[in-house]
């Protein structure tokens, strides 16, 4: 009777030192995406309906700039330029990209929002004219990423606490 109870003893004490491991690996898997970044994410994707946390967290945590940001200009900064190295858009910005990145950057908000806002547009529009073709459009994950990115700047920019 005692062997058992010694085994049972060293049975449990492997079972809660391997529960303890494994409860021990969760935090990393959390801690390894900024919480900043994950919380900004989550607030400004949360009601829009147009693009997702995943996709914002995906976007913004390829840049290693993102795991230094205390706020949200900082990260529509980064998506500008994620946007202007990654994306073609059309060539409805009136100033170009550099121009929209510029107005983030000096704070003209209401200037970037509107080109973007118009960017985006004309990507959708793009998009349904090939839909309506019945045509395949060659750039279809292109276009999905600029709306996407372009919406994620208007997001950020418009919930800065």
């Amino acid at each position: 009777m005692a062997s058992s109870k010694s085994k049972n003893g060293v049975s449990g004490a492997f079972l809660l030192v391997a529960v303890l491991l494994a409860a021990a690996s969760q935090p990393q898997l959390v801690t390894s995406i900024n919480s900043f970044l994950y919380g900004a994410c989550k607030t400004i994707t949360g009601g829009s309906g147009l693009i997702g946390v995943t996709f914002c967290i995906d976007a913004l945590s390829s840049d290693s700039r993102s795991s230094n940001v205390s706020n949200y200009k900082e990260f529509a900064i980064i998506a500008v330029d994620l946007l202007t190295t990654n994306a073609a858009l059309p060539p409805v910005m009136p100033d170009g990209q550099a121009a929209v990145g510029d107005a983030v950057k000096g704070g003209r908000f209401q200037e970037a929002i509107s080109s973007l806002e118009k960017s985006a547009s004309a990507v959708k529009e793009c998009q349904n004219g090939f839909g309506k073709s019945n045509v395949a459009s060659p750039l279809s994950a292109e276009n999905d990423d600029a709306f996407q990115l372009a919406e994620l700047i208007v997001l950020l920019i418009r919930d800065e606490p």
